[in-house]
């Protein structure tokens, strides 16, 4: 009998993993008939094996690769997975023929133990049914009122830490506060409730925060790790981790439901005199626990994740350019028309819509920041039907077709000679007024019908986070030669955190 020592041991899975992709290869290409030998196909960047050795540097490696193919395969024991970063491919893929390009059972079976049958997982019924009720959501004047007051609030509670820290001198890891504060923000707004993660006075939202960050990085694993399934089964390693997590995770949204049914039953007051997402969905009986979950945990990971990690690259670019981060700082002071501010209270209390709609530099900046660094470096569809892409190239029913926000950001042929560089001006007009791009040459948002649904959402909270901590504080790195780089998750984190020094205006 096989003991579990050998089957955890990383050489096994390595070699194992060669062994079983080049046998795979092989009868797969015995099995190609005629036909199928004359369609023409994406040129080969690798292997899955290749994705593995590179995990660590995945987007970097998947960069290097979109320089070289624009659009490329990588082979895999069942299928084809095929990468693209040319805007016409994108386009195609998520709009012009967007029926035949979903989720798909491949990227179903990787993401629902951490996701569900949520709006990221889905197709279908069930995508159209919570994009249709999301989308009323996002839409309703109380959403916004309420997010709005929520995010004034929480960004009084980072301005207070930060303020600490700049008197007293102490370093910060400004994304680790920003992932708490995020979390706070969203978590209010879906479930109406006060997590506290920030201020460290609730262990169960620190344990539901870590279990969140560490189910996210143990999924993506899955992409790369052939042998998930078997781990699975056995509940050992990656995936005895995850099950542990998404257990932490499950118990206590479950909990929030229960106790939030609750709490409705035996109160005079309606669903829908409440803000939260929860509420306004249990005004219904068309939901059980489960689903709600799913629904509801979907809209935080998009909403804390994603806006956290983009502030967090935000401050760190602002760190790298400093005459950037002047000219937000100066931008934010004349749009709220006063030069000096006594308190982050005052300031908070300053920003209106019609002052956060003045911020054209900021949002520029803001922009800027998500195409070099997008929340979701990439994101996978899978082919329902066999098919030819406007490049002219085949892709074959069950295949793998993935667009890379990541890698599109740093392309020559998109953006220029300058592609790598920071620079908030290519967003602005002659008139210094926020000049949009398309949806699929610019992909941190997706485009198409699965468009995100919380864009304007997720720009209002970073332009109010944005505002007040570069109109109250200066930020530089503790360490100018540390070496800054992503963890691979779901979304593009800092790995290891960012170290920095504020400093009062």
């Amino acid at each position: 009998m096989i003991s579990m020592d050998f089957l955890l041991n990383p050489y096994f899975f390595t070699v194992f993993s060669v062994v079983s992709t080049l046998l795979a290869l092989q009868c797969v290409s015995r099995r190609l008939n005629k036909s199928q030998r004359k369609k023409k196909y994406h040129p080969v960047g690798g292997t899955i094996f290749n994705q593995f050795l590179n995990f660590n540097r995945l987007h970097h490696y998947m960069t290097d690769l979109a320089g070289e193919y624009r659009t490329y395969r990588l082979l895999t024991p069942l299928r084809n997975e095929i990468y693209t970063s040319d805007p016409v491919n994108v386009e195609y893929i998520l709009k012009t023929n967007f029926a035949n390009f979903g989720k798909g059972p491949y990227n179903y079976n990787k993401l629902r133990d951490l996701l569900g049958d949520g709006i990221f997982t889905v197709d279908g019924e069930k995508w159209r049914q919570q994009r249709k009720i999301s989308s009323h959501e996002f839409s309703t004047k109380m959403l916004k009122e309420f997010s709005i007051e929520i995010f004034r609030k929480m960004q009084q509670k980072l301005a207070n830490k930060v303020s600490e820290a700049a008197t007293s001198n102490q370093i910060l890891e400004i994304q680790d506060l920003l992932m708490k504060s995020t979390l706070d923000s969203i978590f209010q707004v879906a479930f109406g409730t006060e997590l506290g993660s920030m201020c460290g006075s609730n262990e169960e939202g620190r344990r539901f925060a870590d279990a969140f960050d560490t189910s996210s990085a143990t999924t993506l694993f899955r992409y790369v790790d052939v042998f998930w399934r078997l781990k699975k089964f056995l509940n050992i390693g990656s995936e005895a981790r995850l099950r542990k997590n998404t257990k932490i995770l499950n118990d206590f949204v479950f909990k929030l439901i229960n106790t939030r049914i609750q709490q409705l039953q035996t109160s005079k007051d309606s669903a829908n005199k409440r803000g939260d997402i929860l509420s306004r969905f249990l005004q219904t009986d068309e939901f059980d626990a489960t689903y709600l979950r799913d629904i509801i945990l979907n809209f935080v990971i998009a909403g804390k994740d994603t806006t956290a990690a983009t502030l967090a690259w935000f401050i760190y670019m602002l760190c790298k350019h400093p005459a950037v981060q002047e000219k937000v700082a100066q931008e934010v002071k004349e749009a709220i028309n006063k030069k000096d501010i006594s308190s982050s209270r005052e300031f908070v209390s300053r920003l209106t819509d019609e002052a956060l709609e003045k911020m054209n530099y900021l949002h520029a900046a803001i922009t800027e920041t998500l195409r070099l660094y997008p929340a979701v470096p990439v994101d996978a569809k899978m082919c329902f039907s066999d098919d030819t892409l406007p490049d002219g190239y085949s892709v074959n029913k069950g295949d793998t077709v993935a667009y890379q926000p990541y890698a599109m950001g740093r392309m020559k042929f998109i953006w220029g000679d300058d592609a790598g560089e920071y620079r908030p001006e290519r967003w602005l007009d002659e008139n210094n007024i926020f000049k949009p791009e398309s949806s699929f040459k610019f992909t941190a948002f997706q485009a198409g019908p699965r468009i995100c649904l919380g864009k304007e959402f997720a720009y209002r909270q970073m332009k109010i986070f944005s505002a007040v901590l570069l109109g109250c504080f200066r930020f530089e790195l503790n360490d100018d030669q540390e070496v800054v780089t992503y963890q691979p998750m779901l979304n593009l984190h800092i790995d290891g955190g960012l170290r920095v020094r504020a400093f009062h205006r």
